[in-house]
């Protein structure tokens, strides 16, 4: 599809991407370079790695990839610092590396509790902290103008509760709760914007494998607003317009991107039902006599 963005709207801009390396990340990845920046993958798999960087300098995008494990702050601290040496700054840190598998909460032991909250929750801090000195305004490689940007990649599993994720709804909350508080410090402190992102369900992608078994696409007109699947492409655009000047006045929020569906519920009654009882109530109120109270009908 092609974008609404002008081709060189991040020109210039040093992005670096954990999970950037596969589904949503790497389509941010290509996205941003697409659009002017020069990148930097952050994966666990170096074939992973390896692929994802290849891909994008096959489309003329300045890339490279560092092996690291976010749940780990050296890796992160070599991450970070191995990025500033190889492009000499730092603009826009994506945090998209994370961790879900379906379980039921009886079922779910405490160390795969842990290990979601360690990849989702604390990785995004740990990578935040880590990057802050070259995000923030006047650090090294930026001018004493403005500071970098932050994007979470978090989910909308928490707003209400969701069935054999609550591993997963409870380090996206505190992703949320990461990105707000980090607005408010940060923007305050160091003019650096800090938002979120909460993808529905995007075809073609991993946790649709995973999360989602069956024929998901033949059912979907049952519960979600638009009838339809998003795309990673849809998520890379809510990137740009965040990490872009389009979004400059935007700190401190998540942009869901589902389609509508957090706020869909199951019908309890068909539409042809409600139109017959809501058309009884309006005859009964036109033949009412005039001058009997409304709470008489």
């Amino acid at each position: 599809m092609e974008s609404p963005f002008k081709p060189d709207v991040l020109k210039g801009k040093v992005a670096l991407l954990t999970g950037g390396g596969s589904g949503i990340g790497f389509e941010i990845s290509t996205q941003f370079g697409k659009h002017g920046a020069f990148i930097a993958i952050m994966g666990r798999r170096k074939q992973v790695l390896d692929s994802a960087v290849s891909a994008l300098r096959s489309l003329g995008i300045p890339a490279i990839g560092f092996e690291g494990d976010v749940r780990r702050q050296e890796d992160a601290n070599r991450v970070v610092e191995s990025t500033f040496r190889h492009y000499g700054r730092i603009d826009i840190l994506v945090n998209a590396a994370a961790g879900n598998f379906l379980v039921s909460a009886e079922d779910l032991s405490s160390n795969g509790f842990r290990t979601v909250m360690d990849i989702d929750s604390v990785g995004t801090f740990t990578m935040c902290h880590e990057a802050l000195r070259y995000l923030k305004k006047g650090g090294p490689g930026r001018s004493s103008s403005s500071g970098g940007i932050i994007l979470n990649i978090s989910a909308t599993l928490h707003y209400a509760a969701s069935w054999y994720q609550i591993h997963v709804s409870a380090a996206k909350a505190a992703v949320d709760a990461t990105t707000r508080n980090l607005a408010l410090e940060w923007g305050t402190d160091y003019d650096i914007r800090v938002n979120g992102i909460a993808p529905g369900p995007i075809d073609d992608t991993p946790g649709m494998t995973k999360l989602a078994p069956g024929d998901i696409k033949s059912n979907v007109k049952d519960y979600m607003p638009l009838y339809k699947l998003g795309e990673k492409w849809d998520i890379a655009m809510a990137a740009i317009y965040l990490a872009s000047d389009a979004g400059k006045y935007v700190n401190g929020t998540t942009l869901v991107v589902d389609g509508g569906l957090w706020l869909s519920k199951p019908r309890h009654l068909p539409k042809d039902a409600v139109k017959q009882l809501s058309r009884a109530v309006e005859k009964r109120s036109r033949d009412a006599p005039v001058g009997v109270p409304k709470s008489k009908l």
